[in-house]
This record gives structure tokens, sequence and C-alpha cells, in this order.
């Protein structure tokens, strides 16, 4: 299991569940169903380097998130940089807006205010303890 793709898929979820409520909308009429792909996916794992963790510690971030530590209290114990896990999955989540709005599973103006959300649904996100 790649944490990434769990942390990506997550936060997208999230951003999805509040895209469309902003404007009194039911997120299931406002936001069709994604459509994953791991094909993007580097063969270095940037959010590991953002929060200082080694390559091989997909199991210690996962254990950690298990244990409801946020994203930030993680880079914090690990000299990471918080700031660049937020800019991290805006720019992943914007690219998979951008795959969305192409392929016409979303229109302009649904792009447009998801857009706008994310980068304060992200950093809530990642602010955000479970335990």
């Amino acid at each position: 299991m790649n944490i990434k793709r769990v942390m990506i898929v997550g936060t997208m979820i999230v951003a999805m569940s509040f895209g469309g409520t902003a404007w009194g909308k039911p997120a299931l009429h406002t936001l069709p169903v994604a459509k994953w792909s791991t094909s993007d996916v580097a063969d270095t794992d940037e959010l590991l380097d953002a929060l200082n963790l080694s390559q091989s510690s997909d199991e210690e971030l996962y254990d950690a998130l298990y244990d409801g530590k946020s994203l930030r209290t993680i880079a914090e114990e690990n000299g990471g940089n918080i700031n660049n896990v937020i800019n991290l999955q805006v720019k992943q989540l914007t690219q998979q807006l951008e795959a969305r709005l192409a392929s016409g599973s979303i229109n302009q103006q649904q792009y447009t205010a998801q857009k706008a959300e994310l980068r304060e649904i992200v950093t809530q996100s990642v602010l955000t303890s479970f335990g």
C-alpha cells in the first residue's frame, strides 16, 4: 500500500465532499465519481520527502497516521516542511481536476469552484489529527 496514494485519495474525497456544498447543492449532484489512475505516480515519493522521512518509510507514515497523528505533527517530529506537503497535495489535486475537466466529467464552473476551495480543504486535512 502506498501511503501517498492513501493520503491523496483521502484528501480528494474530502475535496469532492465539500466541493459543491458551498452553494447549497448536494455534492452528489455537482461532483461525478472520480476515475483514479496510478500511472502518474512518480518513482520518488514526494510526500515522504516533504515530511523528511526516508523513502522506505511508507509503513512508518502509515503507522503514525493510524495512531492519529496529523501530517503536520509528523512533519514537525521529523524536521519536514508542512508547506511543501500542502503545496504537493494541492498540485496533485489540481492535476486531477484538470484531467476531470479535460475528460468532461466536470464542467468549467465546477472546476473553478473546486479549485478555489482546494488549498483551504487540503490545509485543514493536513493539520487535522484523527486520534
